[in-house]
């Protein structure tokens, strides 16, 4: 088979140029155009605020944050689930330039203290609790002086740059404010005038921490411009109105759920509905039919979960139509059934990290079906990407490669570590994401893996999603997660975690059979592993590197030497 000659290089065009405007701009002008438009819907909490109530409660607590000292680029921390306080902090930093901090709220004590020193936090929003997290207690371990403090006068020795906690929920606490008292109009906000503050769309608003697989989180540093460009036009790209409804059960403090959900929303005066703290099944289909959503955002394993849930069969979904799928390899059957069973033929598949603000490629609402759900799109309005091989040449169309990426998007570097963004930001301004990928003919993209995922059997080159796409064939199979083991022979082998659906009975010989008849002999797993549940991060994000280490102890495995 010849492949095609035309190099791996595209470059998104489109008719609607790049806007140039901050995210307080893009909440007044939306809360002027749309007033009444109902913007925000918080399941749990029983809140509903329309356009020109959202904007007003972002007002407030943009002057109680500026009464109480917070200036343009001070670092503000959020440590919560999703909630609507949540959204207010979002919009309210942005309208006062200062630099929100979102922190994954799995963070234990050891994550939280360096993620606040890194950044230098004056300020921090924090949940008092979220699953077995105790957000207050930790937070008072690493800083005991909280208690003795006086509200925005602490002084900590762990946490030096730290001044002020705000807590969502009220709690009993001396030097902890109660967020309830930002939302009150007082006598310190009458003369301030938030028209003064003057910004730039250029300038840094958030920083996203890395979830990070090895080392320390690092902090991708993204602008207005970065991340409101890339809400819209992920918006456009599902040909949002005012009139859509999105249900978001991803979470807030990563780029899926406040750039591809709220910004979205907020970019063409559509509605964000929040069905609870975290993702739950029930509850996301329960407020996809009270709210008759027109759009859903999810992870693979929460369509899964939707898909496989008591609730499922009786549900009515006739008011969804499109949605993104994303965050982690898209299975090409869950696609399948996504678009047949959930009732939402528009549906789209997006591709990005944290670091591009987050979408590279997305999928059209009118793309051939087959490349809906076998690729993640075309390249998004401009947005550039090429496909290099190891010595950084540009590769042919078809060929696999390492994808990078270049535009708008990419973010200005990992906060005050110029070392790991020079590993990832050439000179040139690409951005070198470590994924693996293909593109055809016609500018789809598929990812293919990881560069670093990649199992090397016995000079093979085997790619996991490959084989978990003939796992997903399985009738019996729920969820599968492919990755290397080390082995003295072959120097990798093929192992798998798989999630068997629920009264189904399955034996790892049935799953063998099956790999046997469809793939070639050496990517066939070794080792096989039953299990209940996979660990994951709070994105949904399957985490494989625990697995690996957990079969290497069990199995007593000795990792190669390489050279």
């Amino acid at each position: 088979m010849m492949i095609n000659k035309k190099p791996s290089f595209v470059s998104g065009t489109g008719n609607i140029p790049l806007l140039f405007k901050t995210i307080g701009n893009l909440l007044e002008e939306t809360a002027n155009k749309y007033p009444k438009r109902q913007a925000l819907i918080s399941c749990h909490q029983g809140i509903s605020l329309n356009y020109t109530e959202l904007n007003n409660k972002v007002d407030k607590v943009a002057k109680s944050l500026m009464a109480l000292g917070v200036s343009k680029g001070d670092r503000v921390g959020i440590w919560s689930p999703n909630c609507t306080e949540w959204v207010l902090t979002q919009f309210a930093t942005a309208k006062i330039g200062a630099i929100l901090v979102c922190l994954n709220p799995a963070y234990r004590k050891g994550e939280l203290e360096y993620s606040l020193n890194k950044v230098k936090c004056k300020v921090l929003v924090t949940a008092t609790s979220f699953k077995s997290s105790n957000y207050i207690s930790m937070l008072k371990d690493i800083a005991p002086e909280l208690d003795s403090s006086n509200i925005n006068e602490l002084s900590s020795q762990k946490l030096p740059h730290l001044r002020l906690v705000i807590s969502i929920d009220k709690v009993k606490g001396q030097g902890i404010l109660h967020f309830a008292e930002l939302e009150r109009e007082n006598n310190e906000h009458s003369s301030i005038d938030l028209d003064d503050i003057l910004l730039d769309p250029d300038e840094q608003i958030n920083i996203q921490f890395t979830s990070g697989t090895t080392g320390l989180p690092k902090g991708a540093t993204l602008s207005h411009f970065n991340i409101v460009n890339n809400g819209f036009f992920v918006a456009k790209a599902m040909k949002f109105t005012e009139k859509d409804i999105l249900c978001i059960p991803v979470p807030l403090y990563h780029c899926f759920g406040m750039v591809m959900g709220v910004l979205a929303c907020v970019s063409h005066g559509s509605t964000m509905v929040f069905p609870n703290d975290s993702f739950d099944a029930k509850s996301s289909i329960e407020a996809i039919e009270k709210y008759k959503c027109t759009a859903l955002h999810g992870v693979p394993t929460m369509f899964v979960a939707m898909l496989e849930a008591e609730q499922f069969s009786k549900a009515d979904f006739s008011s969804l139509r499109t949605g993104i799928m994303a965050g982690a390899p898209c299975p090409v059957e869950i696609m399948k059934k996504v678009q047949d069973l959930m009732h939402m033929p528009e549906v789209t598949i997006a591709y990005g990290m944290t670091e591009t603000s987050p979408v590279s490629f997305q999928s059209a609402t009118d793309d051939p079906l087959d490349k809906r759900v076998s690729t993640v799109g075309r390249v998004m309005p401009h947005i550039q990407v090429k496909i290099i091989s190891e010595t950084g040449a540009t590769v042919a169309r078809g060929v696999q490669g390492e994808l990078c990426t270049r535009g708008y998007s990419v973010m200005a570097g990992y906060w005050d570590d110029k070392e790991k963004t020079s590993e990832v930001l050439d000179a040139s301004g690409w951005m070198h994401t470590g994924d693996l990928a293909v593109l055809d003919a016609e500018g789809y993209g598929n990812i293919v893996g990881r560069v670093k995922d990649m199992i090397i059997r016995g000079g093979e080159n085997v790619y996991p999603r490959e084989i978990e796409e003939y796992l997903y064939k399985f009738p019996k199979i729920q969820d599968a997660a492919v990755f290397g083991l080390p082995d003295e022979k072959y120097g990798e082998i093929v192992a798998a975690w798989i999630q068997i659906k629920e009264n189904e009975d399955c034996s790892k010989e049935e799953i063998l059979q099956f790999c046997k008849n469809e793939i070639a002999h050496y990517k066939v797993p070794a080792q096989i592993k039953l299990v209940k549940e996979f660990p994951m991060t709070v994105s949904g994000k399957i985490q494989k590197f625990k697995m690996r280490q957990q079969m290497v102890e069990e199995l007593e495995l000795t990792e190669q030497k390489t050279a």
